[in-house]
């Protein structure tokens, strides 16, 4: 049941890129995904006249410019290693250079949907973004500290930590099923155990890209039934694994994330690698419970 498919339930992608911040990159990077709109806003009108793509056809839609918005639209992914220049010209004269690169393995947030370009750093729009991206990095940041804060105290991790590292007769777990797939980019063969009042599952993936790291961006686990979100602890044993070499995500289920209105349910458990991408999914039961 492992499987590759874009994730759904993705926030809309609003990213400043403030010029001043980048005064020697004379070509600025902008990451688009085949049949996705992405936007390039700018504070000032844009001449549609002066700005073009060069080498775009079959591969993008026609340019389109709504006065001070630049919409782009590719037909398909564009491969890795290709780039499509993007001259955009404003009613002031100034000229911005852009190059259109599929995201691949970006370690972020994958495609951009909205890139909001900021010439003058004084600017209250350029300010406010500055200020939302501030305030956005600190959330992030207390939020991964209360995390870890809770981690430390967790059963359920560090049983996931002596899953992750293959210490598994020192858990209360026994196996109850194997499943395994591949994709272009890496392998994934999985165990599910169960356990008492809990359920386990260890990932083994193998990195086979030819040049580029995997990593784990994050872990879902929703009911069956509704798609409501569930606790799951996640470990793994790298946080990147480079090409060829494997790695292992464990994760633990206590009974309570099967609970929905004092009843036991299914739940889905899902991974997404670094560029948003589904890389594997299991569906979990409440007979693996053992009592």
């Amino acid at each position: 049941m492992a499987s590759a498919a874009v994730a759904s339930d993705r926030e809309p992608v609003i990213r400043p890129l403030l010029l001043s911040e980048h005064p020697s990159d004379a070509t600025h990077r902008v990451y688009v995904r085949g049949q996705v709109v992405t936007t390039l806003r700018f504070e000032k009108a844009v001449d549609a006249s002066k700005t073009k793509l060069l080498g775009w056809e079959g591969r993008l839609e026609p340019l389109a410019v709504v006065r001070n918005k630049v919409v782009l639209e590719p037909i398909h992914d564009l491969a890795d290693d290709e780039g499509i220049p993007l001259i955009v010209t404003l009613v002031d004269g100034t000229e911005v250079a852009f190059l259109l690169r599929h995201p691949g393995w970006r370690q972020s947030d994958g495609a951009d949907q909205q890139v909001d370009v900021f010439k003058d750093p004084e600017s209250y729009a350029s300010m406010h973004a500055a200020l939302r991206k501030a305030l956005k990095e600190k959330s992030a940041l207390t939020e991964e500290n209360e995390r870890y804060r809770k981690e430390e105290t967790s059963e359920d991790h560090a049983l996931a930590a002596l899953l992750a590292s293959g210490a598994i007769a020192q858990t209360p777990f026994k196996l109850a099923d194997r499943f395994s797939g591949k994709d272009d980019d890496s392998e994934v063969d999985a165990q599910v155990f169960q356990g008492k009042g809990k359920v386990a599952v260890v990932f083994k993936v193998k990195n086979t890209h030819s040049q580029k790291p995997w990593s784990l961006k994050s872990a879902r686990l929703v009911t069956k039934n509704g798609g409501h979100a569930r606790a799951v602890a996640i470990r793994v044993t790298t946080r990147e694994i480079t090409v060829g070499s494997s790695g292992v995500v464990a994760a633990v289920v206590d009974r309570s994330a099967f609970m929905e209105e004092g009843v036991l349910t299914s739940l889905f458990l899902e991974i997404y690698r670094q560029d948003g991408l589904r890389q594997a999914f299991v569906q979990l039961d409440p007979a693996l419970l053992a009592r």
